[in-house]
C-alpha cells in the first residue's frame, strides 16, 4: 500500500529471471514482462497462480503497452520483435499472438495515448515513429511504407527543413525489401495520390541532442506525455560521457508532400544530467498531468518543469529550445537511482536504486 507503506503481498517466484515491466490492463488483471522471455497476466484477486504465461519472445522482455480500445496486448523485447497477444481470447495456456514489428536494436516501445501512433527507441540513437496505427496487421519485413529518415527539427530550422529529406540515413535499422505484394503497392500509391499517408506508414528520425552534434548517441529511455502533446527521451553518448534529458514536442499538420511525414518531432527543452552510473539505463517520467518531470540523478532524483510556475507545455512553448527548469532536488539513496514514477493517484513519487531500495516521498501541506 503507497500510502501506509504495509507489505500486502510478495510473489516470489513470478519470474526466473528479473521482473522489468508491470502493467495494469484494468483494475484486477495485470502483466507482468521478464528477462526469463516470458510475459505473465495476474489477477488480483487469485495472486498465488498465474492467469496464463505468455512465450513468444527469445530474449529479454522489457516492455508491455496496451490497448483498452481492442484489448490487445503489446510486447517489446531485446529481440528486437514487437508482439501482439490479443487478450480477448486468453485461456490457460496463452494468448493467440503475432509479431507486429521487428527492428534492430530496439530498446524500449510506446504507444501514445490515443494509441494512433508506436514509437520505438533504438541503442543506436533512431526513434521510430508508426503513424495512423493500426494494430490489427502484422507488419512483417517490406510490408510497410518507409517514409524518408531525417533529423528532427529545431526551432532554428524548422521553416527549412520541412520541406526537405534525404535518402534514408546509412545504417537504420529499419529492414525494407521489394516483396510488398502487389495490392499492398497499389494501396500505397492510391494513399500517396490522395495525399495521406498509409496507415503503419513508418517515419525514421535521429532526434537533436544538445552537445550530440557531432557524434552518435544511444536513446535509453522513452517516455510520452499524458495527453500526448511531446516525448521524453533519455539519451547517453556513444562513449557514455555524456547524458541528456530532452523532451519533443510533436508537429502535428498536413503531409508536405504525400510520402513526408504527418508529424515529426522539435526539440523544446533539455538538460544535462549527471552521468553517474555510466552504462545503466536510467527511467524518467512525467507526473500525471503533464507538467513535472522526474528524473534519476546521481544518487536522488531532479523534478523539472517547463519554467519556474511549472506551467503546462503549451502555454510555454519557446521560441528556441530552452533548459529545463530544475523545481527540487531530492537525495536519499546511498546507491545510483535508476527508476522513479509519480504515483497517477496520489501526491506521491518512488524512486528505486541500484542496490535494490525504493524511497517514496511526498509534500508537506
Amino acid at each position: 500500500d503507497p500510502i501506509s507503506s504495509k507489505h500486502i503481498k510478495t510473489l516470489s517466484e513470478a519470474h526466473e529471471d528479473c521482473v522489468n515491466n508491470i502493467r495494469f490492463l484494468d483494475n484486477r488483471l495485470f502483466a507482468t514482462c521478464s528477462d526469463d522471455t516470458t510475459i505473465a497476466l495476474w489477477d488480483l484477486r487469485k495472486l498465488n497462480t498465474k492467469v496464463c504465461t505468455l512465450h513468444g519472445h527469445t530474449s529479454w522482455v522489457k516492455n508491455i503497452e496496451y490497448d483498452t480500445n481492442t484489448r490487445l496486448l503489446v510486447t517489446s523485447g531485446f529481440d528486437g520483435n514487437v508482439i501482439i497477444w490479443d487478450t480477448n481470447r486468453c485461456t490457460e495456456d496463452g494468448c493467440p499472438h503475432k509479431k507486429f514489428f521487428h527492428t534492430r536494436f530496439l530498446m524500449r516501445m510506446r504507444l501514445t495515448p490515443d494509441c494512433s501512433k508506436m514509437l520505438i527507441s533504438t541503442s543506436s540513437g533512431y526513434l521510430l515513429i508508426l503513424h495512423d496505427l493500426d494494430l490489427t496487421k502484422s507488419l512483417e519485413v517490406g510490408s510497410y511504407p518507409i517514409l524518408r529518415a531525417r533529423r528532427t527539427t529545431s526551432s532554428s530550422d524548422l521553416s527549412t527543413s520541412s520541406s526537405s529529406a534525404g535518402p534514408r540515413v546509412s545504417g537504420s535499422p529499419c529492414h525494407h525489401s521489394d516483396s510488398n505484394s502487389s495490392s499492398e503497392k497499389h494501396m500505397s500509391r492510391a494513399s500517396q495520390r490522395e495525399g495521406v499517408s498509409p496507415r503503419n506508414s513508418l517515419e525514421v528520425l535521429t532526434p537533436e541532442v544538445p552537445g550530440e552534434r557531432d557524434r552518435g548517441n544511444c536513446i535509453t529511455s522513452l517516455q510520452l506525455h499524458p495527453k500526448g502533446w511531446a516525448t521524453l527521451l533519455r539519451c547517453s553518448s556513444n562513449t557514455d560521457d555524456q547524458e541528456w534529458t530532452c523532451v519533443y514536442e510533436f508537429q502535428e499538420g498536413a503531409p508536405v508532400r504525400p510520402v513526408s511525414p504527418r508529424c515529426s518531432l522539435r526539440l523544446t527543452h533539455y538538460i544535462e544530467e549527471a552521468n553517474v552510473g555510466r552504462g545503466y539505463i536510467k527511467e524518467l517520467c512525467f507526473s500525471p498531468d503533464g507538467r513535472m518531470i522526474s528524473s534519476p540523478h546521481g544518487y536522488g532524483i531532479r523534478l523539472l518543469g517547463f519554467d519556474k510556475h511549472c506551467s503546462e507545455l503549451v502555454d510555454c512553448l519557446p521560441k528556441e529550445s530552452s533548459p529545463l527548469r530544475v523545481i527540487r532536488s531530492l537525495y536519499s539513496h546511498n546507491d545510483v537511482v535508476l527508476t522513479t514514477k509519480f504515483s497517477p493517484t496520489h501526491c506521491q513519487i518512488a524512486s528505486g536504486c541500484l542496490s535494490g531500495r525504493v524511497s517514496l516521498y511526498q509534500p508537506k501541506f
